[in-house]
């Protein structure tokens, strides 16, 4: 795990330090599936990528509006980290991650993954959990180094997220913002029902 998360890392970083906006309010670490993104034979691979909102971009919506928090309203101008679609080094040390920890029929989906409510409780397509835990954990180096606050002088949540905001997504979110930068977009999730 140490060698790709290593990678993913300084990946994020060179990805961010090339930002330089003013306004930025918010990271989005976007970790989605989806059936069309097909990579080594398999389908459903989840893809990784990186992006942010601003100020400008949300018009003033206020500190808990769905505007600010909601990814469907923002830029969606987001840079690749893994791409199912492009496959590089980073895809290959990903699947070589994959099987060097037994996870296999990358990309199926447990079809049991609906409690008696009808609530999901799965944790997406085979590879997502284990790749959004990884993301995760990146996420979470860079706040506990300071690398947020250093490059934007100031704390900004990294929010890690798919298109919908799942059980696993707000785990995630809650693991790599250590100390409480995600803090007003859980609060605006939980109030507009969307957690």
């Amino acid at each position: 795990m140490t060698a790709i998360s290593e990678k993913l890392y300084l990946k994020a970083k060179s990805i961010m330090d090339a930002w330089c906006e003013d306004g930025i309010y918010a990271i989005s670490f976007l970790v989605d599936s989806n059936e069309t993104y097909e990579c080594k034979g398999f389908h459903n691979v989840s893809s990784f990528a990186i992006g942010y909102n601003t100020e400008e971009d949300c018009e003033g919506a206020g500190q808990y509006d769905e505007e600010r928090w909601n990814y469907a309203f923002w830029r969606q101008d987001e840079t690749f980290v893994i791409d199912p679609d492009e496959p590089d080094e980073l895809t290959d040390l990903l699947f070589d991650w994959y099987r060097e920890n037994g996870i296999s029929n990358i990309g199926e989906e447990d079809e049991d993954c609906y409690d008696d409510d009808y609530h999901y409780i799965g944790k997406g397509p085979v590879g997502h959990y284990e790749l959004l835990t990884l993301v995760s954990e990146v996420a979470k180096r860079l706040q506990q180094e300071g690398y947020l606050e250093g490059k934007f002088g100031r704390k900004l949540p990294i929010i890690i997220h798919g298109l919908e905001y799942a059980w696993y997504d707000i785990e995630a979110t809650k693991n790599a913002n250590i100390s409480g930068e995600a803090d007003t977009f859980l609060k605006a999730m939980d109030e507009l029902g969307m957690i």
